[in-house]
């Protein structure tokens, strides 16, 4: 069965290394290749691929917005990250979104034929090395949240989450329904449970926590 592939790249050399991979191997199909976001996705809505590799850096729309746009669309190709690097954060996202796989540039090109056969084959690759970060990033984020819920309330958490997100008292209320003087007690009693005395040092103890 061949595998109808659509590559984005926004670097040359990179698209280029790629082409010259698949071209090489019989059961792959190159339907398209796109160097920015708009071009990729109308490269998908025409071709219908069975695979879409992509970077998360990319001209216009970054990798996870064009994951989004096509999920939103419902086109059916499974996605590929072929990236040099990936937040934490970013990889959260991506496998929330069920991305099909993940593979660092940095491994050895063959490792990304064998990822898009498995993606293909209708498995999950997520590479060891990102795999490792997403586990990590995971295990923070429980230990952070057990730790917060022994402390405070959820609607302190709410509100923590909040004051990371830059937002000021008022805005809070309106989002909470509840008065800003309310809010200011809130945070009164919040900085006092964590031992904190601003919203600065409260916002490197969220970040600490994993809770943003």
């Amino acid at each position: 069965m061949t595998i109808r592939i659509v590559i984005a790249d926004e670097h040359p050399l990179v698209l280029n290394g790629m082409e010259n991979l698949f071209r090489l191997e019989k059961d792959f199909e190159l339907v398209a290749k796109c160097a920015g976001s708009e071009e990729t996705l109308a490269a998908v809505r025409r071709h219908r691929p069975d695979v879409v590799i992509l970077d998360i850096r990319m001209h216009g729309k970054d990798g996870l917005a064009i994951i989004r746009e096509l999920m939103a669309e419902k086109l059916p190709a499974r996605v590929i990250l072929y990236t040099a690097e990936i937040s934490e954060d970013q990889l959260m996202e991506a496998i929330r979104m069920g991305i099909g796989g993940v593979v660092l540039k940095v491994m050895a090109p063959q490792l990304l034929v064998q990822c898009v056969r498995k993606v293909h084959a209708g498995e999950q690759w997520i590479e060891r090395r990102a795999a490792k970060l997403f586990l990590e990033k995971l295990l923070l984020r429980e230990a952070g949240a057990r730790e917060i819920a022994a402390l405070i309330t959820p609607r302190e958490i709410a509100i923590i989450r909040m004051v990371a997100q830059g937002l000021r008292n008022k805005q809070i209320g309106e989002k909470l329904f509840i008065s800003e003087g309310t809010v200011k007690v809130h945070l009164h009693n919040i900085y006092q449970k964590l031992k904190v005395n601003s919203r600065s040092a409260l916002m490197r103890y969220a970040q600490e926590k994993s809770l943003v």
